[in-house]
């Protein structure tokens, strides 16, 4: 196991302190980005909130597009056995 390093994230107005794997650093910082871009978009559309609620609904929508993604890759698992099941049919043909 490698040696975690600290690095400081900046989410709303808040600085934390992460010990992570190095390796992961790159998508923590990503991440940390996309979070923060959410906030900002979600100042702009909702004007008078405070950084709690803004932090909430980014919350919201990322635990939302985490199910959606879960739910497009049993999508393409199904497509892919009917696909394999096709192809199958298609080769007893020939």
């Amino acid at each position: 196991m490698s040696e975690l390093i600290v690095a400081s994230v900046v989410i709303g107005d808040r600085t934390y302190r992460l010990k992570i794997e190095p390796k992961d650093e790159e998508m923590v910082r990503k991440t940390v980005k996309t979070i923060n871009d959410k906030i900002i978009e979600y100042k702009t559309q909702f004007a008078g909130k405070d950084m709690q609620d803004y932090v909430a609904m980014v919350l919201i929508w990322f635990a939302t597009e985490q199910q959606t993604g879960s739910v497009h890759d049993v999508e393409k698992e199904n497509m892919q056995g009917q696909l394999n099941a096709l192809e199958a049919l298609l080769d007893k043909q020939l």
